[in-house]
Formats: structure tokens, sequence, C-alpha cells
């Protein structure tokens, strides 16, 4: 090789590593904000304002409540506290009813207080598709939240469905067992992108692995949130899309 051919290899290779970088950077787009606006289906919390984007709201998982023990009344154990909006007439096209529980040990009573809640919406118009638990199973005792899940669907009507919030980590460290008993349980799990109001760092490696559940999953986003869709949800057979938690924005200083 002459002296100049090997020149401009040598320059060729150093162009190419000046631009390598700048290659990856346009093939890996910065992360952006979450744009409710952009999306159709919201969770609708206890004590969040009403914003301009319901209107375009096609589906709605409304809290209705929480199921914990009584802290003012201990001798009354576990119990259903009413929250979020009262019973009314919407206009979307599908209605969720939610409840964030932060136990398991259910009574009866609260069994029939859920039932009725969920009739009661029903009865005033409302498309009401099924009922969402909000609880925070570690993945460790997935099995016993599936035995709890798995009572829960036989008390409930047939002709509601059943979905769950999850962990992205279900995914990655799951006992295949464990989620075994979830499939033919609930209808969907939505998978949290988010911790409290921000969004979780490193939730891109797991998103790849949520396949491995083998179930209909939804991934939940914060609103204002950091999000980058992967290639590849787009492309899996059980993503179904997603829900945005609405929040109030940031008071003003």
């Amino acid at each position: 090789m002459g002296s100049v051919a090997a020149l401009l290899l040598v320059s060729v290779k150093r162009l190419a590593c000046c631009l390598l970088p700048l290659c990856l950077y346009w093939a890996a787009p910065a992360s952006a904000a979450v744009d409710a606006a952009q999306h159709d289906a919201f969770w609708l919390w206890s004590g969040v304002k009403p914003q301009p984007v319901l209107a375009q709201a096609r589906t709605l998982y409304i809290l209705q409540g929480q199921v914990s023990r009584s802290r003012r009344h201990p001798a009354r154990g576990v119990e259903l506290i009413a929250q979020g909006l009262p019973v009314s007439r919407l206009s979307q096209e599908q209605v969720w009813v939610v409840y964030r529980a932060h136990t398991l040990a259910w009574p009866e009573t609260v069994y029939r207080q859920l039932l009725g809640q969920v009739q009661r919406w029903q009865a005033a118009g409302n498309p009401v598709v099924g009922i969402q638990i909000d609880f925070d199973s570690s993945t460790r005792d997935l099995a016993s939240y599936a035995e709890f899940l798995q009572d829960l669907r036989r008390r409930l009507p047939a002709h509601y469905r059943l979905s769950i919030t999850g962990l992205m980590d279900w995914g990655s460290n799951a006992d295949p067992q464990a989620i075994g008993q979830l499939k033919g349980v609930v209808d969907e799990v939505v998978v949290q992108t988010y911790q409290g109001r921000t969004s979780i760092p490193d939730y891109a490696r797991y998103l790849p692995r949520l396949d491995r559940m083998g179930l209909p999953y939804k991934v939940g986003l914060i609103q204002g949130g950091e999000w980058q869709e992967p290639e590849s949800l787009r492309a899996s057979p059980w993503f179904k899309g997603y829900v945005v938690f609405l929040q109030n924005p940031p008071a003003k200083p």
C-alpha cells in the first residue's frame, strides 16, 4: 500500500470514529415528556382536577376507594373507604372501576360494598367493562396475590372483566408458575413504569421481557414523566396500548 493510500485509509477511519457517536445519537432520540393529549386512556385518581384531555378520553380508570385497615377505628378491621368521583353519567366508551388495596385480607362486607358500587355505576348508564385492583404485590409474593385474584374472579359477575396493575419486574423475575396462575383469571395487566410522580429511570431494560408473562398488558405512564417507546413494543402481540396517570400541574411559585 502506498503512503498516500495509507494516509487516506487512516483519515477515513478517523472520520468514521467521529461520525459513529452521531449516528448512535440520531438512532436513539432522547426521552420526551408524556403528553396526555397524545393518548385516550387515563387513570382519574382522587383529588385530580378535571383536564381538557378528558374530553378525548375513550377509556377511564376511575378510583372509587381503597381497602385498608382502619386507623381511626381499629376494631372495625379492614374496610373499604370510598374515594373519587360520585356515581354519575360519563361519556367515555369504557369505564373501569378501580380499587386501591393495601391488604388482601378482605372481609365479606368489602366484597359486597365493592360489587354494590360497580353495579351503581352500571345502573347510572355507564359502560362499565370491569374492575381494576391496584395492589403493590412484590414479585416474590405473586403466587399469594394470584390466589386472591382467583377468588375475586369467582365472585365477579361473568360479564365484568378483571384488570390489575403490575410491576415491570414481573416479566424478568416472576416465578413462571405464579404467572401461570393469572392466566384465565385477569384480562389485562397494566404495568407501571413510574413510581410516585416520576418515571422509573431504567424502565427501558424491563420492557422487552414483558412478553414472557404471556398475558395481555398495557403500559402505564405518568403524565409529564419521561418516556421513549421501544421499537419492539408495537410489534408485541401482548401489548394493548397505554394508560396515562393524570396529575395536577405543579403549583406556580
